[in-house]
């Protein structure tokens, strides 16, 4: 099964978003506190706020590694700028929340230093936040063989 990728290239940002039927401060939560991180992307240590650098273990990820994750801007529940160091690389990542009535909007913006690893990088934050949308929902998770390789020309695409 595959399924249809949702997110798009402008310039060197790699947008995707998702729609919850939670409050803004729900939403904060998964993607903030640690425990509810650990279900969907991985759990994090070190003492939390902005200018400071925590230590994310990538659960999901073959051997679990572990990463360096600065945060940058930290404005509860709105938004969230992190900057995430591993072997592959430097990840500038900006989370933003929207609430509008009883839904919350989740923003996510990942800034390419190459317009073409959207073809890489994409299928994987796809994958990501249907991990964060099902752990919220209480189902299983989906596969990543659903999202790689069968999304990655909708990224070159885009790119």
């Amino acid at each position: 099964m595959s399924l249809q990728p949702t997110g798009r290239v402008d310039g060197n940002d790699l947008i995707l978003t998702r729609i919850f039927r939670a409050p803004i401060d729900d939403v904060w939560t998964s993607i903030t506190e640690s425990e509810s991180t650990a279900r969907w992307f991985g759990r994090w240590e070190g003492d939390a706020g902005p200018g400071r650098t925590v230590r994310l273990q990538m659960v999901h990820e073959k051997d679990q590694p572990w990463a360096n994750v600065l945060i940058e801007e930290c404005e509860a529940p709105r938004r969230l700028t992190l900057v995430m160091k591993d072997d592959y690389g430097d990840w500038r990542l900006q989370l933003t929340l929207a609430q509008s009535g009883d839904t919350t909007e989740l923003r996510f913006v990942q800034n390419l230093s190459d317009r073409t690893l959207a073809g890489e990088v994409g299928p994987g934050w796809e994958y990501y936040l249907d991990m964060l949308v099902a752990a919220r929902e209480g189902k299983a998770p989906p596969s990543f063989d659903d999202y790689y390789p069968a999304q990655k020309e909708h990224y070159l695409k885009e790119a």
